[in-house]
């Protein structure tokens, strides 16, 4: 049974905004960073004004008396957005974030499905709102740009009055709140529809998740149980807050009292954590296996290599009779990651030795696993229960159990409780697949051990069944070739065959840096068969039907989600269309 911490049930956002709002008033809940000049200016927002600026967004919301308001969101993460995405839910509105990295025709494609009729947007989408307006498809009545743009040019080309800036909106809201509070008091239903997430559509057309008031509350109150968050905690919010676990990790974070802050982008973000002095963040694998490849690629330069390996046994052998020499012995470490001291990963599996590291090294390292359709923590590791490799076990109040499990207890995860989704929008078949007696079917392979730590094997959809009828987990040999410092990242799958079986092969995207500077090689033909013997000698440590008969080599990125998972299937398509 989980050790619990004691934190409060919430059954709706609203009661969250109150709760942080009331216990840290004046505890900065954002700091905000803004070149005037070639002057660098930051704001500090206090909770006290947060909740205030979501009350007056939410009261100008509701005068536009706009019927079952729906707000899309799109754009990078900001203190609007965040404004406007609790404004919308803690009133009778539904926020429907979109992925800022759409190409035009998905936006569009996205407002029309959900039927949103507001949008918040950036200024970078004003043109193509505006030629989306001139077709007359969307159901979009009201335009707030976070930025300043040409009100009149935008108006001229959208054809339209309806259109303001953020802060405009903001003000106008300032001043109905002084006349009218009636916002706060808009009685909320706690299990009706607030928010309308796409899926990453990774596989097919994306699909609609509908969440509630009490789906998010309940997973942020679950959080609360099991992880520790302390009121000076500063995190920098990494994930895009149209993942569901951007916008639920920040409420989990700030209903702690924490401060959040933005990142400059990918390049600075070790200067941002000295910067802001950052202790915590929620990561993607791909992020933070990157800054374990940037600890080791520093050692390696200072030719301290074999002495950190030696110091990590050594250090972990003294935490076995209580001695803990982490923070001191890999002091350095430290102090180039600011004031880091806990890593929240989600989104995919990450590589069990980049967890081992960050453990050795004295960093407090979770995994955690979940789907936008449970709002969307499934279950988390913490510094109370912890095991290399699996992704910790269920939160509070949430059910796990592995469905048609095979002869080694790998079958589908299972899962029910107040976290999962209401159902996808206009599409009861969809939502008759996956939600039966209760019970959400993930579509994720895994196994529970005798704990009840959750371990994922693979997407059930992505098993590659042979013509013996033998299956192959493609996650675990990419889970092996991925430790290859030459590998930025690995896909495996069967490409169709004559016979009409499927040859076992994989997609390698390797690093030419590596190749270039660590063993002199640029021909392309010198680095195939330089990690095509790596290939073999892999092989030999799995059964025959899972050999790798199949190479293929990119130094491109592989296509991606927004929160940087791989597109399989897209993927895959490219691959076979440039062979031809």
């Amino acid at each position: 049974m989980r050790k619990l911490n004691d934190c409060a049930d919430y059954k709706n956002i609203r009661e969250i905004i109150n709760y942080m709002c009331s216990k840290w008033p004046e505890n900065k809940a954002f700091t905000l960073k803004e070149k005037i000049k070639n002057k660098i200016k930051y704001t500090d927002i206090t909770f006290k004004q947060y909740k205030d600026e979501i009350n007056y967004v939410g009261t100008a919301l509701k005068n536009l008396k706009v019927e079952d308001m729906r707000v899309a969101i799109i754009g990078a993460n900001s203190y609007p957005w965040a404004v406007s995405f609790l404004a919308a839910t803690t009133g009778d509105a539904i926020a429907v974030p979109l992925d800022k990295g759409l190409p035009d025709d998905e936006i569009e494609m996205s407002l029309i499905r959900s039927k949103a009729n507001v949008i918040v947007f950036d200024s970078k989408y004003k043109d193509a709102l505006a030629n989306m307006m001139n077709k007359g498809k969307t159901f979009l009545k009201q335009f707030i740009c976070v930025d300043d743009i040409d009100m009149e040019d935008f108006k001229t080309k959208a054809k339209t009055t309806a259109v303001t800036t953020f802060k405009e909106f903001l003000n106008k809201g300032k001043e109905l709140f002084k006349k009218d509070k009636s916002f706060t008091k808009v009685k909320i239903d706690d299990d009706k529809t607030c928010e309308i997430v796409f899926t990453s559509g990774t596989t097919s057309q994306s699909k609609m998740v509908e969440l509630s008031n009490r789906n998010v509350a309940s997973n942020v109150a679950g959080l609360n149980k099991v992880e520790t968050i302390y009121d000076n905690d500063t995190t920098i919010c990494l994930l895009p807050y149209h993942h569901t676990f951007g916008s639920t990790g920040l409420l989990f974070m700030q209903s702690n009292g924490a401060r959040a802050v933005f990142c400059d982008g990918l390049r600075y973000i070790q200067d941002n954590f000295l910067e802001y002095g950052v202790t915590t963040f929620i990561g993607v694998p791909l992020l933070i296996e990157a800054m374990d490849k940037k600890v080791w690629a520093k050692v390696e330069k200072m030719k301290k290599t074999k002495l950190i390996k030696f110091a990590m046994k050594v250090t972990n052998a003294l935490r076995h009779i209580g001695i803990d020499l982490r923070q001191k012995v890999y002091k350095e470490i430290h102090e180039n990651l600011g004031k880091l001291r806990f890593i929240v990963s989600g989104a995919a599996a990450l590589d069990p030795k980049v967890a081992k590291d960050f453990d050795a090294w004295g960093f407090l390292l979770a995994q955690g696993y979940g789907l936008t359709e449970t709002s969307p923590v499934i279950s988390g590791e913490s510094d109370k229960e912890h095991k290399i490799g699996s992704v910790g076990m269920p939160l509070p109040g949430i059910e796990a159990r592995i469905d048609n499990p095979d002869a080694d207890g790998i079958g589908e995860i299972c899962v029910k409780g107040p976290n999962v989704m209401k159902g996808y929008y206009d599409n009861k078949e969809a939502t008759d697949e996956v939600l039966v007696d209760g019970w959400f079917h993930t579509g994720d392979l895994g196994r529970i051990d005798k704990k009840g730590y959750i371990f994922i094997t693979g997407r059930k959809k992505n098993v590659i069944v042979l013509k013996n009828g033998k299956n192959i987990f493609p996650e675990e040999q990419e889970a092996i070739l991925n430790q290859k410092d030459y590998c930025i990242e690995s896909l495996v799958f069967g490409k169709p065959d004559r016979d009409d079986d499927l040859l076992i092969s994989v997609e390698i995207q390797y690093d030419k840096d590596y190749f270039k500077n660590k063993l002199n090689m640029t021909d392309e033909k010198e680095i195939y068969d330089y990690i095509w013997e790596d290939i073999k000698k892999v092989n030999t440590t799995v059964p025959k039907y899972k050999h790798i008969k199949k190479l293929y080599l990119t130094a491109d990125e592989m296509i991606k989600t927004s929160t940087a998972k791989t597109k399989r299937n897209e993927e895959i398509k490219k691959i076979l269309a440039n062979e031809k």
